[in-house]
């Protein structure tokens, strides 16, 4: 197991995961951030939001980026901009 972290970036603005998440590899870890990606961006929805992060970033434990995934990419592709 390997711990991975889930940051949330919006323009310059970054919200880190202390936490962190212990996940088998990183196919398991982006199968994860899809379904993070897709749980804000509904959330958001229900509650009226008009904005969400940008970009949903996994880290590994040194604090290296590992994947970047833009929470649009959530969306069904007919609602992307």
């Amino acid at each position: 197991m390997s711990r991975f972290y889930f940051h949330l970036r919006d323009g310059d603005q970054l919200v880190t995961d202390d936490e962190g998440t212990d996940l088998p590899d990183l196919f398991a870890a982006k199968r994860e951030a899809i379904l993070c990606a897709r749980e804000l961006v509904a959330e958001a929805i229900k509650s009226g939001k008009r904005r969400v992060p940008e970009f949903l970033i996994i880290a590994d434990e040194t604090g290296r980026e590992l994947c970047i995934w833009a929470l649009a990419d959530a969306l069904p592709e007919q609602f992307r901009k």
